[in-house]
């Protein structure tokens, strides 16, 4: 070694101990605006104002599922579900103990995602990616989700799903050949599908994978996860008298523009993360565990970017791609940082750095945050115009529509219109308008609340028939509020 050579490696070795703390401060530092996240989150989980249009809906299915009915309304009814049943039970039985599913729905969102953030770590701890790699994809999954979605404590079942199919890798991971792993895997990969039926990669990705190293396992696993599905159904169909599949086959219109709109959202969040999945899927091939991610996140976005044009389609479709490129971002630094001489250890500790600067920027550019009340009084505004909302409704007596049901389900008034999946079969032609429309001009509705009338959420015919037989009382923040004429 030349003696400008080894100038060169003690210089790069120096700026290396130098930078060395810069890390461990920022995953502490980011995990610790995380932590804030999810106690604003906890702070906000009694309150009456809706995070979602999803929660009431929720909510509706969950009480009746915990009343002895079916939580499937009959095809002729203007409420509509479209999910697997587990979430409805697994939350309605919480929310015996809180006295209102939607909250109960909001702690089991919370508890989850604090999960799923555990199970992210322990995996890539699991692949040996180190502890520093398994902070850090732990932490870059919280950021993610909790800066680009707000589904971070909201009655939804898609986070439960994640958490129990991420606790199903875990089994996989340490010991895939054993005899307890493959089954327990199978029945919480299930499980996860039966709380949402979209999630479906993480179990096919964990079988590709075993097909690589372990054909055995695969096998093994394939059957237990089939044979476990088709019992699911078999006994859905005895419980409720319907076909699953049929129920979870609603309408939905695709759009590329919607496609386009969802995905340029996501991708500036993941762009270094995927630099990290890219670098492990070129320079560490006959690695098992980075087959593993590299699988798992190929499925994940191309499935995500399809569903993403998907009307009525939000950010969590892309959840799993989060969960794999996370994964990947973690092991990514981990195998620079194990690697010996300064040059992949600063290259790491910098592709660490950029991965969390647009959560960063983010941050600092949302002027709220700076505000106290904002962390320590959330949504206290927003609550009181609920509030008011809330009782406007209840004055009117009758069955009203409430494209949030969440305002129509605190209100006390029943099960009435799923507005959105009402919407998507009209548009398609799966139903027949006239029976809806009939119940609008007879003033069937004593009151309807929609989030917004430009662009109108249900098509040109009911639209007319509904600024012809209802007035507007009042608009706000909220939406807008129509009484009969």
């Amino acid at each position: 070694m030349s003696l400008a050579d080894a100038g060169r490696e003690r210089r790069m070795n120096a700026f290396d101990h130098a930078i060395a703390p810069v890390l461990p401060v920022l995953l502490v530092v980011t995990a610790l605006g995380c932590v804030a996240g999810v106690l604003r989150a906890l702070d906000i989980a009694p309150l009456h104002v809706p995070l979602d249009p999803d929660e009431g809906w929720n909510a509706y299915h969950a009480v009746a599922a915990m009343a002895g009915h079916s939580p499937y309304p009959a095809h002729t009814d203007f409420m509509v579900n479209n999910y697997p049943p587990l979430s409805f039970y697994i939350v309605g039985i919480i929310g015996l103990l809180t006295g209102d599913p939607i909250v109960a729905g909001r702690i089991v969102s919370l508890v989850s995602f604090v999960c799923a953030c555990i199970c992210v770590a322990l995996a890539v701890r699991q692949m040996k990616g180190g502890l520093q790699g398994a902070i850090f994809a732990a932490v870059l999954f919280a950021a993610i989700l909790l800066l680009t979605s707000d589904y971070v404590g909201m009655d939804d079942p898609q986070l439960l799903g994640h958490a129990l199919q991420l606790a199903a890798l875990l089994f996989l991971l340490p010991a895939a050949g054993t005899s307890r792993a493959v089954p327990a895997a199978a029945v919480l990969f299930v499980a996860g599908g039966y709380v949402k039926h979209d999630l479906f990669v993480l179990p096919l990705a964990s079988i590709a994978w075993l097909a690589t190293y372990d054909r055995r396992s695969a096998f093994r696993l394939a059957i237990w996860c089939l044979a476990l599905s088709l019992c699911g159904l078999a006994l859905f169909r005895l419980i409720f008298g319907v076909d699953l599949l049929g129920e979870l086959a609603s309408a939905r219109l695709w759009s590329l523009f919607q496609f386009v709109e969802n995905f340029n959202t996501w991708l500036p969040f993941v762009a270094v993360p995927i630099l990290g999945f890219a670098g492990l899927a070129l320079w560490h091939q006959k690695d098992p565990a980075v087959a593993l991610v590299v699988i798992y996140a190929s499925v994940a976005i191309c499935v995500g970017a399809f569903l993403a044009g998907g009307a009525g389609v939000d950010v969590n479709v892309m959840f799993d791609a989060d969960i794999a490129l996370a994964m990947s971002a973690g092991l990514a630094l981990g195998r620079m940082l194990e690697q010996r001489g300064p040059v992949p250890h600063v290259v790491g500790r910098v592709f660490a750095l950029a991965g969390l600067i647009p959560f960063a920027v983010v941050a600092l550019q949302n002027t709220e945050w700076r505000d106290g009340d904002f962390w320590l009084h959330p949504m206290r505004d927003e609550t009181a115009l609920a509030t008011q909302d809330i009782a406007f409704l209840q004055a009117r007596k009758g069955p009203a529509i409430c494209e949030t049901l969440a305002y129509c389900y605190w209100a006390g008034k029943p099960a009435s219109v799923d507005v959105f999946n009402l919407d998507q079969q009209l548009r398609t032609g799966r139903r027949n308008p006239s029976p809806f429309v009939s119940l609008l001009e007879a003033h069937h509705f004593s009151a309807i609340e929609l989030d917004e009338t430009e662009p109108f959420p249900l098509p040109p015919l009911v639209r007319s028939a509904i600024l012809f037989n209802y007035r507007l009382d009042h608009t706000n923040d909220d939406g807008a509020f129509l009484i009969p004429r």
